[in-house]
C-alpha cells in the first residue's frame, strides 16, 4: 500500500514522502496514529498544498529570523555575577539568565534556543549562539562582569 508521510518518521522518511508499506502496517499503526494517510488522487493533491503553504510558512519564518539576527548583532548584554578567588564566578551564567538579560532589552527569546557549548564560569567576553531557524544563527555580545 502507497502511504504519505505526514509527520517525520525515522525509517520510513520525511513529511510528504510517498512509501510503499504492507497493508496491515499502514492500517493498523501509520493512518491510525496520523504518522501517514493512503495515497489517492486527492491526498496527493492535498500534498501539493500542504508542500507549498510549508515553503512559504518557511520562508517567512526565515525573514523573520534573518531580521532577528541582524537586532541581535547590535546587543550587547551585561551580566553581573559575585566573584570569588581568581576571578572564578560563584556559579555559572546560564541561558535563562541571558533570556531574562534579552528580555529586559525588549527581546523575547527563549532560553532553548539560546546555544551555551559549555557555562560560563570567569568573567570576561563571550559571544553566544542563538538558533532562530534551521538555517539562520544569531549572534549575541555578553559582558560577564564582578558585582
Amino acid at each position: 500500500m502507497k502511504v504519505i508521510l505526514r509527520k517525520e518518521h525515522e525509517k520510513l522518511g520525511s513529511i510528504g514522502t510517498l512509501t510503499e508499506v504492507k497493508d496491515g502496517y499502514a492500517r493498523n499503526y501509520l493512518i491510525p496514529r496520523g504518522i501517514a494517510y493512503p495515497a489517492t488522487p486527492g491526498s496527493m493533491h492535498a500534498l501539493e498544498e500542504e508542500k507549498k503553504q510549508a515553503e512559504r510558512r518557511s520562508t517567512k519564518e526565515m525573514k523573520e529570523s534573518e531580521k532577528l539576527a541582524a537586532t541581535l548583532e547590535k546587543v550587547s548584554l551585561t551580566i553581573k555575577m559575585k566573584v570569588g578567588e581568581d576571578e572564578k564566578l560563584f556559579g555559572s551564567v546560564t541561558s535563562q539568565m541571558l533570556a531574562d538579560a534579552l528580555k529586559e532589552q525588549g527581546l523575547t527569546i527563549d532560553k532553548r534556543i539560546i546555544d551555551l557549548e559549555e557555562p560560563i564560569k570567569a568573567l570576561g567576553i563571550y559571544t553566544v549562539n542563538v538558533k532562530l531557524h534551521a538555517n539562520v544563527i544569531g549572534k549575541v555580545k555578553v559582558w560577564v562582569v564582578a558585582e
